[in-house]
């Protein structure tokens, strides 16, 4: 088997079987199978995978597993010579596994591999590429110096973004999101760190694959990333889960370092994590008080691209739940809208593509080549009459 590819699901079920129809289109000419690992769902998950996806290996827990224990599961069972681990909240074009692929099997040394990761207005998301987080690379990000100084390899390390996007380069740390992994690295330095119940496990892992030996590598390929399906982070939860995770790698990879650096660095983590309860708190005050600032993203202004026979059942789904779209009829795939939209800045436009229509790489290709704050990407799928958006699902 040349490639497995593993999913970790937790109540995210038009997520998954939107990932899983992108991945099949993408896996077309390759030997290989996916995994998907159910963290003991409360939705319709796995009934509907086994219903649209039977020849998908479905593992359901009866308990929530955590990030790192469930993918090991699929890990020890699956065969492939590479193994791909993908959040169910993400969407890949046509031609980013083969790319990834060939590119592992011409660079022998590459133990793990990530891609640029864009958001759904098509900024690209910086945790595409991270370098480890030693005591130092930790405090100009919490500084802030990483963020002032983007350009500067010492304070902008965290993110490596002095890096060129367009060119593959080496990094330390490839995102949990997107890895695609050397079953032979995996081999060598083990599987994840099931200490690490959800975050802090890839990059332990990256860290590992390089003191084995082996080097990290990013690649120009685009794929989206919802970045918040799965997860919540204005949760007491996330911040608890987060935080502890950088507590483990610390304890893990420097708890040599003398008494005078490593309190510092733990009363940093822990004041860091406060403040931002602190901040969730405030603002659960602030709603429950009826303080409620009116976001941009509150008024939401549909804009749907594609063939007509498409726009009419999309026009008739929207009307349905009380939805108004600006309908764009397409002659051809190659016929992408344009960004000039009559979309005041007090609106967020969501252009929806037409999925019976576009590919995935020319949905992806738009959205990176024309960011916009105000804009932001939707999937319309005539076979299911859904649209999928990052901030909804409309059927």
């Amino acid at each position: 088997m040349q490639l497995s590819v593993i999913i970790v699901s937790y109540n995210v079920e038009p997520y998954i079987v939107q990932c899983l129809k992108s991945l099949y289109k993408a896996l077309q000419n390759m030997e290989a199978d996916i995994w998907v690992v159910d963290n003991h769902s409360k939705d319709s998950t796995c009934h509907k995978l086994q219903h649209l996806f039977p020849h998908v290996h479905l593992l359901k827990s009866k308990h929530n597993l955590g990030f790192s224990k469930a993918n090991n599961l699929a890990i020890r069972q699956c065969r492939g010579k590479y193994i791909l681990l993908i959040n169910p909240d993400t969407v890949v074009g046509e031609d980013v596994l083969n790319q990834a692929v060939s590119f592992m099997d011409a660079h022998g040394d590459c133990g793990e591999l990530g891609v640029r990761m864009i958001n759904p207005d098509g900024s690209v998301a910086m945790e595409s590429r991270r370098g480890v987080p030693t005591p130092m690379t930790a405090f100009y990000k919490m500084s802030g110096l990483c963020k002032r100084f983007p350009t500067s390899k010492r304070f902008a390390h965290y993110y490596m973004s002095y890096l060129p996007w367009d060119k593959p380069v080496e990094i330390e740390v490839v995102s949990g999101a997107f890895a695609l992994l050397r079953r032979e690295a995996l081999d060598k330095v083990g599987l994840l760190d099931e200490d690490f119940f959800m975050y802090g496990e890839d990059i332990d892992l990256s860290y590992r694959i390089l003191k084995g030996g082996f080097k990290n590598y990013y690649l120009p390929l685009t794929i989206l990333h919802y970045k918040g399906e799965s997860t919540r982070k204005s949760s007491f939860r996330y911040v608890h889960v987060f935080y502890q995770a950088m507590l483990i790698f610390f304890e893990k990879h420097y708890h040599h370092l003398s008494f005078f650096v490593s309190f510092p660095i733990k009363v940093a983590v822990y004041g860091k994590a406060t403040l931002t309860l602190l901040s969730i708190l405030s603002n659960h005050i602030y709603k429950s008080l009826g303080f409620v600032r009116r976001s941009y993203q509150d008024i939401v202004h549909y804009v749907f691209t594609g063939s007509e026979k498409s726009a009419q059942t999309c026009k008739a789904l929207a009307l349905q739940n009380g939805i108004i779209v600006e309908l764009h009829i397409s002659k051809s795939a190659s016929e992408l809208p344009d960004t000039h939209f009559n979309v005041p800045n007090t609106s967020l436009a969501v252009v929806v593509f037409d999925m019976a229509f576009y590919t995935y790489e020319n949905v992806l290709q738009y959205m990176s080549r024309h960011y916009n704050e105000h804009i932001e990407v939707g999937f319309y799928y005539p076979e299911s009459r859904t649209i999928i958006t990052s901030k909804e699902v409309i059927r």
